[in-house]
């Protein structure tokens, strides 16, 4: 039988440290290719070439690693991988797979997967992860669903996948929408696919558009709004309470900001879709949007973030962004 191939590239992270002689804790030591043989299973699944491009804790990818990563992942499937499986640290996972999911394109399945236990604990969750990965990187049910997070034998889709506890192997869960699929006795089920999947195009030579992100507190008189531009970013987004409410005290400061660079309105409680017309008061969500407010949508802090970033770097113009925001969830 003719096995499918499937490219495994690993960045480092929890799944692949060991500890350190005399150190005092464990670092992102383990090639991605010794990650693959510590699993004998994956050899009955897939053909797998493995490759490290990074051995670095998750809290140490960047927006141009990914990039970097998006284009190696095209060459892989262009050299005939069905699938193509990241590892890497936990920490930027819900980032790192967004970003792919909007670069990558195409059917084939791209799984970004890692560990919450390293090697060394009892019951380390990363051969287990990497193995399911494998398997839904390898099948047919998952082509044409984007970038997936597979980790604790569950499927979530990269655009609603967020990391919620430090240290459970159940942390990554999809409030919006649950779970795509799952994994169960190696056969890889599809329950539900996500619509309006949204493919972003950036020059061969981008620029940077560093976005900042501004979580909004109890009491919160908004000072730090007046370093933002100063600061050299191009973009700012703002978690806001509840909604999408801020004090009264910021809603003027936000609203010249907005004349100068794109504002996106987000929510930080990480569940449901950020309102539009529902509040009247200064600092409501109706307010902010009438002065010049972008509304996130469906998208929380982080992954705005990340959107607004790439948005600017594919040269979309800035009357075109509200419309933008909303393409990914089908508006």
């Amino acid at each position: 039988m003719v096995l499918p191939k499937v490219a495994v590239l690993s960045l480092g992270g929890t799944i692949s440290s060991t500890q350190t002689e005399g150190g005092s804790g464990v670092t992102p030591t383990l090639t991605g290719e010794a990650l693959v043989e510590d699993v004998p299973e994956i050899s009955g699944v897939a053909e797998v070439e493995a490759t490290s491009l990074r051995q670095v804790p998750g809290s140490e990818v960047s927006l141009e690693d990914i990039i970097e990563l998006s284009g190696e992942i095209k060459n892989r499937i262009e050299e005939g991988a069905v699938g193509v499986v990241v590892t890497q640290g936990t920490d930027s996972i819900e980032e790192t797979s967004f970003v792919l999911d909007l670069l990558v394109g195409g059917d084939a399945p791209v799984v970004v997967t890692g560990a919450m236990r390293h090697p060394s604990l009892p019951g380390a969750d990363g051969p287990a992860n990497l193995l399911a990965a494998v398997q839904v990187a390898a099948s047919d049910v998952v082509r044409g669903a984007g970038a997936v997070v597979v980790l604790n034998e569950e499927i979530h889709a990269a655009r609603f996948v967020q990391k919620t506890h430090t240290s459970n192997p159940a942390t990554f869960r999809s409030p919006l929408a649950g779970p795509i699929g799952y994994v169960s006795e190696g056969n890889v089920r599809v329950v539900t696919r996500p619509a309006g999947r949204q493919h972003l195009d950036l020059p061969a030579q981008t620029q940077d558009y560093p976005v900042a992100l501004y979580k909004v507190g109890l009491g919160d008189d908004g000072r730090l709004l007046a370093h933002v531009g100063s600061s050299g970013y191009e973009g700012l987004v703002i978690e806001a309470m509840g909604g999408s409410h801020v004090p009264s005290v910021m809603a003027e400061p936000l609203g010249s900001l907005a004349g100068e660079m794109p504002v996106v309105l987000a929510s930080r409680t990480g569940g449901g879709e950020a309102l539009r017309n529902t509040y009247g008061f200064t600092g409501s969500e109706t307010d902010l949007l009438s002065r010049g407010l972008i509304s996130a949508g469906m998208f929380d802090g982080l992954k705005a973030r990340l959107y607004l970033s790439l948005l600017l770097r594919s040269g979309t113009p800035r009357e075109g962004l509200p419309a933008a925001f909303d393409r990914p969830f089908g508006g």
